[in-house]
């Protein structure tokens, strides 16, 4: 259950990321309550996570839910550039989590 939470708390991490960016330095309202929203949403559930997981693997997660899940919305919906080396970090980065996890750590 915990570990749902944190990959709940990634995906809001990438909606607010995403909003963040469509607020245009908070001149926009919607997206800026949007954004206001979805980081409350995913600090307070990484916070009720942490509550009985291991703060390495679980932030480790959602930084990397939230970075790759942002790199690859931009490429996908928002006309960023596509690289190769950019879908080769995003493969590391979940490489990485994976890695964590494996290790280990419970």
């Amino acid at each position: 259950m915990n570990w749902a939470l944190v990959i709940i708390a990634g995906v809001c991490e990438t909606i607010f990321a995403v909003t963040l960016k469509m607020s245009n330095g908070f001149t926009r309202i919607v997206p800026t309550i949007l954004f206001c929203v979805f980081a409350l949403l995913s600090f307070g559930l990484l916070n009720l996570a942490l509550r009985s997981l291991p703060i390495g693997s679980a932030y480790a997660v959602w930084t990397g839910i939230g970075a790759a899940g942002a790199a690859a919305v931009g490429m996908i919906f928002l006309g960023e550039a596509v690289a190769t080396l950019k879908i080769v970090s995003i493969v590391l980065i979940i490489a990485g989590v994976v890695g964590l996890q494996l290790s280990g750590s419970h």
